[in-house]
């Protein structure tokens, strides 16, 4: 019954306390949405990137981009060596006033600033310095993002070939339905049940129609670095069609393959009721991972607060948002649904694994072990694992490798939305910064070009494996300076400023505490890494700097935004 408990309190919670009570409270403080102004969908509608989309589409395009392997593997990996118990708190306290905060108001100060980035937007409310050095990190974040991604699914693709063919199957599933609702204005209820059909057909034929490659390669590659090219090659030229034509009708059916895994996991767990086998508490100190506090709030990761989203709420989300009432239950629910697929991940690798082997035996511990798992196959089939028990027990004529693969796929499916959305955004900031410079970098085909063939060479050289160890607190460091960012434009339009600022604060002291433990750990080590300490110092000093810069403009250094005439100052 314990599941149950969890499960039943955390939807609650973030439904009351966080969609109604505190979502409510930051549109009538901060945002007051206001139905009757154009959005930039809508006042600068160009047909390819600011596109007004149905609200329900947009729902799947946001949250397929956020979620992606996110709400999973850092839950797992972070239960792993501090227990369930405070992987949960963090989830639910972080989810809704952190997390969703930032998702929700990055959104409306780039839809309330012409769809701009939220590096653009620092450039307009901390100055050019503060803009130059945030665009950089994040173009150098997002192209390790696009590499590691590609890296991942691609592996992915090689051990599961019974995913190959629906994983590539729903691209022109996506653009039939785009087609039908945008070019033909069909119903969206009728032409959405057609192509989950059609993809529920495309699984049953991928696992009976597996596609593996031979071990010596395709055309000179390794299997590896095949799947590595195709999927770049994929992710650059979905990243230039027009938004309506592949990005929003994918990701918006890619929903229904993370809901109806979730659905079905979620039922299970009802059903079955199974106990949480793994510790509740691990203690304060991980031999590998280090101290629970700053450790913990960074490995948690997307489950509670990413600066990836805010990334995706002002490089796309903005560009589609019809009307801004629509942004709360886009970006702030997008954000409280991610909690929920964390909580649910926690709870089944935490009743369908275990810790140690049950009296009696009976238990196949290399596949349900918990640390077995992790140890062979990592945080992947931990979760797919997890899932196949909690599922099979309820379905025992779903079989457990079916039902795990189900979950490998949902997982993969969201992996590869992510992938374009990183590639589409990073040709967005290439622009912001250097378009206005230089021709060439306002055109999106060279540009598009250029970051798929830097990602490609940081993942077919495994370049990405000396800088991934950091990459937590990296994401997390981008969390903070979006939140400052947000600070200063809510005190150039005199809003209360509270709501970000403490989690800003908060979330720059706990990435400066794991980058410097991290740091300490380098250099310390029996073989030192001079590369990555170096790089977590660097990363000290760019949160120190932006940090500085917010808290200047905040303190009255700088007032300057342009943008200020659209958005009326209201009494408080």
């Amino acid at each position: 019954m314990l599941t149950i408990g969890i499960l039943v309190l955390a939807c609650l919670f973030f439904y009351f306390v966080g969609y109604r009570a505190y979502a409510g409270r930051l549109d009538r403080k901060l945002i007051h949405p206001d139905a009757s102004r154009e959005t930039p969908a809508v006042k600068q509608n160009d047909g390819v990137d600011y596109v007004p989309s149905k609200p329900l589409v947009l729902f799947g395009h946001n949250f397929a981009s956020i979620a992606g392997a996110g709400p999973v593997i850092g839950p797992i990996i972070a239960m792993h060596h501090f227990g369930w118990a405070i992987t949960l708190v963090w989830i639910l306290l972080g989810n809704v006033f952190i997390g969703a905060v930032h998702d929700y108001l990055t959104l409306m100060v780039s839809v309330r600033n012409r769809g701009s980035s939220i590096a653009d937007i620092a450039e307009t409310t901390m100055g050019t310095r503060a803009k130059a050095v945030f665009a950089i990190f994040l173009v150098l974040a997002m192209l390790l993002v696009i590499a590691v991604f590609g890296v991942v699914a691609a592996k992915t693709l090689i051990a599961q070939p019974e995913m190959v063919f629906p994983t590539f199957a729903i691209i022109p599933v996506s653009m039939i339905l785009g087609w039908c609702i945008y070019q033909k204005n069909f119903n969206l209820q009728i032409v959405s049940a057609i192509a989950v059909l059609a993809i529920i057909v495309n699984i049953y034929i991928g696992f009976k129609m597996p596609l593996p490659l031979p071990d010596e390669g395709v055309m000179g590659f390794s299997p590896l670095v095949f799947w590595f090219v195709v999927l770049m090659v994929y992710a650059g030229v979905a990243s230039v069609l027009p938004v309506q034509t592949l990005l929003q009708p994918r990701d918006y059916l890619s929903t229904y393959i993370l809901f109806g895994s979730m659905a079905l996991a979620i039922v299970a767990l009802l059903w079955v009721a199974p106990g949480l086998h793994t510790p509740v508490w691990r203690g304060a100190m991980s031999d590998v991972q280090g101290p629970v506090w700053p450790m913990l709030f960074v490995l948690v990761a997307c489950g509670a607060i990413s600066g990836f989203h805010s990334l995706v709420a002002s490089g796309t989300t903005s560009k589609q948002l019809a009307n801004e009432m629509q942004g709360k239950p886009i970006a702030y629910g997008g954000m409280l649904t991610e909690g929920v697929v964390a909580v649910v991940t926690v709870l089944l690798v935490g009743g369908g694994l275990y810790w140690v082997a049950p009296e009696g035996g009976g238990v196949d511990m290399a596949r349900l072990g918990f640390r077995e798992t992790m140890q062979s196959g990592g945080w992947i089939m931990a979760f797919g694992n997890g899932f196949g028990s909690v599922v099979h027990q309820m379905l025992p004529v779903l079989s457990f490798t079916i039902a795990s693969m189900i979950a490998v796929l949902a997982l993969n499916t969201f992996v590869l939305t992510t992938l374009d959305t990183a590639v589409r955004i990073t040709r967005f900031l290439i622009q912001e910064s250097l378009g206005k410079k230089s021709p060439v970098f306002r055109n999106k085909y060279i540009v598009t070009v250029a970051v798929v063939f830097v990602a490609y060479l940081i993942g077919a050289t495994d370049g990405w494996q000396k800088i991934w160890p950091i990459f937590g607190a990296t994401n997390q460091l981008i969390a903070a300076m979006a939140l400052f960012v947000v600070a200063t434009w809510l005190m150039a339009v005199k809003r209360p400023t509270h709501y970000v600022l403490y989690p800003a604060i908060f979330m720059t002291v706990t990435t400066i505490g794991a980058l410097a433990w991290q740091a300490y750990q380098f250099f310390t080590a029996a073989q030192p890494n001079i590369f990555l300490g170096t790089t977590a110092v660097i990363l000290i000093g760019l949160a120190v700097f932006v940090g500085y810069e917010a808290m200047l403009t905040l303190r009255g250094r700088r007032v300057v935004m342009s943008s200020l005439a659209e958005v009326p100052a209201s009494a408080e």
